[in-house]
């Protein structure tokens, strides 16, 4: 299935985040065409995320602070995501476990908050 913008992007400052690369190189990490990689990076050096440099006659590029803040966001995002469906798991795990209280002995149940609606 073809990548959506939002992850052409997001590929794109992948692997600007420890490397100064240039369109080529940029092009083959993110197995995306050179014309493509041009474009996205215009948007993202318009917005602020990338930034342009001239070294040997060559033009690299490399994200900025606010690129580098953006791309952290995004990937605390992406984890939050996969964690989601484990939190659930736990937490319904803890609904049928059974209390104690401070002397060992069993009580109720823990009772559903949302039980009653």
């Amino acid at each position: 299935m073809r990548e959506s913008r939002l992850e052409q992007y997001e590929n794109l400052m992948e692997a600007l985040v420890d490397h100064y690369l240039s369109v080529d190189s940029l092009a083959f990490a993110c197995n995306m065409d050179c014309i493509a990689v041009n474009q996205r990076l215009g948007f993202l050096i318009k917005n602020g995320l990338v930034e342009e440099k001239k070294c040997h006659n060559k033009k690299l590029f490399a994200l900025t602070k606010r690129g580098l803040s953006i791309h952290k966001t995004l990937a605390i995002t992406r984890r939050m995501e996969k964690l989601r469906p484990l939190s659930k798991v736990i937490d319904d795990a803890l609904l049928t476990l059974p209390r104690f209280d401070e002397q060992g002995v069993e009580t109720r149940k823990r009772q559903n908050p949302n039980e009653n609606y």
